[in-house]
């Protein structure tokens, strides 16, 4: 039952940045497709997914979100409560039910990131196709991480959890 309740919070986060990278994906083609960009413009795509890459795939997802998400994953499968386990989403995104500023740094990215999207929204092409591909690249890279350090999990080796509220840390974070 712990794996099973850990695979359904990861489940969800990778739903979630997967419908995202689909609905970006086509902004991303369309500029090549259609041949709507200069010379300039396209090594300006090349170079922001190459940016996007490391900054938002390598260091956002893979050092620090994805093995926080798994990790609270795996925790709360350990550790179920019938209303985390409800809303395994906003808890393995550390929404809820973790140290005060990981809650207040995961709200405020949450909102800065719906108002970056409202912004890019409103980029005509080739603009919005080139912020749009390097963001795929970086959910992509996001969403192998996820799945890499869940199998890791499945497997006996799941992250440490590192932002469980005081009170539950001490006695909640360790082995099952």
């Amino acid at each position: 039952m712990p794996a099973l309740i850990a695979t359904w919070g990861v489940a969800l986060v990778v739903l979630l940045l997967a419908q995202a990278t689909m609905r970006l994906l086509p902004y991303a083609l369309e500029v090549w497709r259609d041949g709507a960009m200069s010379a300039g413009q396209q090594a300006l795509f090349v170079g922001f997914v190459i940016f996007n890459a490391y900054a938002e795939g390598y260091r956002g997802f893979q050092k620090r979100f994805s093995p926080r998400v798994v990790a609270r994953a795996f925790h709360l499968g350990r550790h179920p409560r019938p209303l985390h386990v409800l809303l395994a989403l906003p808890y393995c995104m550390s929404l809820f039910h973790a140290k005060r500023r990981q809650q207040i740094v995961g709200w405020v990215f949450l909102v800065v990131l719906v108002l970056v999207i409202v912004l890019v929204r409103q980029l005509p092409q080739p603009w919005r196709g080139i912020v749009d591909g390097g963001v795929v690249v970086g959910l992509g890279w996001g969403i192998v991480s996820v799945v890499v350090f869940w199998i890791r999990g499945l497997r006996g080796d799941p992250p440490p959890v590192t932002d469980l509220p005081e009170s539950q840390s001490a006695t909640l974070s360790g082995p099952a």
